[in-house]
């Protein structure tokens, strides 16, 4: 007669085997009869209009957001900071999904467009984009197009082309801020 204790080892090993084979075959069947779809784009795109109605309520400046891009543009990505020089974000991908950032604060241009155009640095030109003025700044990684005004600056940067970002600068309606009810 064989001893238990060997007898339950070879039981849980069995088991163990058991076991495993159960999950994959489970995995299994729900991995062919889950739909999902293989050409879906993986970024999700994102609808900024709550939060620039909102904004244009609370930022001291003329807050800017693209109107009339290309329906190949995709936003991708909105935030707003009133406690980091009340910061403005829009994030894109341009048409060959290349980023493109709208940037705007009250914070120190000095400091804030490096930061946000990932260190680019002013060349000294400019390009005139639908009548304003812009610096032309260029960086190993982003290059920017700064707009310094009275009290804050807005900046157009990402990784896509400098043509890209003169399309996104042209785009931008600065929409003054809104009156508090009295």
């Amino acid at each position: 007669m064989e001893p238990v204790a060997s007898k339950r080892g070879k039981q849980t090993v069995r088991d163990m085997i058991l076991s495993t084979l159960v999950i994959v075959a489970c995995a299994g069947v729900i991995y062919i009869f889950i739909p999902k779809d293989e050409h879906a784009d993986p970024v999700k795109a994102v609808d900024f209009t709550v939060e620039l109605a909102t904004v244009r309520t609370a930022a001291p400046y003329p807050v800017a957001a693209p109107e009339g891009l290309p329906e190949k543009w995709k936003a991708t990505s909105v935030s707003y900071d009133d406690a980091a020089g009340d910061a403005w974000h829009l994030g894109f991908l341009d048409p060959d999904r290349r980023y493109v950032a709208v940037e705007q604060s009250t914070a120190a241009a000095g400091t804030y467009v490096p930061d946000v155009s990932q260190k680019a640095k002013d060349t000294g030109r400019t390009e005139t984009v639908a009548g304003r003025e812009w610096q032309y700044w260029e960086g190993a990684k982003y290059n920017a197009l700064v707009l310094p005004e009275k009290g804050h600056t807005t900046v157009v940067t990402g990784s896509a082309p400098k043509a890209s970002l003169v399309e996104m600068a042209a785009a931008l309606k600065m929409t003054p801020p809104a009156k508090p009810a009295s």
